[in-house]
């Protein structure tokens, strides 16, 4: 009985801290995806499609797992950190964070699809 006992506890341990190897993997591919959403959204060009691309950057990269939601959300704040000391309003920054926040929790990006944006994004 006490081995039974000893092995349920062992299993649990390593269960429990074996996802610490699968943070970095996770977080690497978040900030992969949160590229692709801006390089997408630097392609497309497309006029108020701004809040879907950080939606959908911030979902993509969310879906990978905590390590990915903790890089959507460090380059998230980052990056409107940057842009309200270069002087951009901070309304515009609220509005991106309110987008961003909607896809990092799993909400559908396409609530800000801009009417007309081609399917390929």
């Amino acid at each position: 009985m006490k081995l039974l006992l000893a092995g349920i506890v062992l299993i649990l341990i390593v269960e429990t801290n074996a996802q610490w190897y699968t943070f970095p993997f996770e977080a690497a591919r978040g900030a992969g995806d949160m590229l692709r959403a801006y390089q997408d959204m630097r392609e497309a060009n497309w006029k108020n499609s701004d809040k879907y691309f950080h939606a959908r950057g911030n979902y993509d990269a969310a879906q990978r797992g905590e390590g990915g939601k903790w890089a959507a959300e460090v380059i998230s704040n980052t990056r409107e950190w940057v842009q309200e000391k270069l002087g951009h309003g901070a309304e515009d920054s609220e509005a991106d964070q309110v987008a961003n926040r909607w896809g990092r929790d799993g909400r559908d990006p396409n609530h800000f699809r801009p009417e007309g944006l081609p399917d390929k994004y």
